[in-house]
């Protein structure tokens, strides 16, 4: 099974001074047994605000051992589907969570996160999560 691992994930374990450990071991083990996959958008929330070139070009080169799952037009479609459904039940979501969402969906991806909001996703949403 193929996880997509989130953003705060990422965060967690390789842009924190002190990474949490389980987290670490987690995808360690995800990465070893060929599960972690990712999207740009996600490699570029990653990247995204790191003021040192030094920090950024070693994120960059631990980020390439991870080839982009292509996106396709379907899973936008599906994206906008996924937000309006959430907000007509009170739920908002940043347009990069309901495309993780989307992604998932569509290739049978488990999301390995950390962000709440995606329980409450999954109230509405056909998505599975790692637990």
């Amino acid at each position: 099974m193929k996880i997509l691992v989130d953003t705060c994930v990422w965060s967690q374990i390789l842009r924190h001074k002190k990474p949490n450990v389980e987290l670490t071991n987690k995808v360690k083990d995800m990465i070893k047994d060929g599960h972690v996959v990712i999207i740009g958008p996600i490699r570029q929330e990653i990247l995204s605000g790191i003021p040192k070139k030094e920090q950024f070009k070693k994120l960059q080169g631990i980020l390439t051992s991870f080839e982009d799952t292509p996106l396709e037009p379907e899973y936008f479609v599906k994206a906008a589907e996924f937000s309006n459904i959430c907000k007509s039940k009170g739920i908002q979501g940043s347009t990069t969570d309901f495309l993780i969402c989307a992604v998932a969906y569509l290739k049978n991806f488990l999301i390995f996160t950390t962000d709440i909001d995606f329980k409450n996703y999954k109230k509405y949403l056909p998505i599975k999560l790692f637990e």
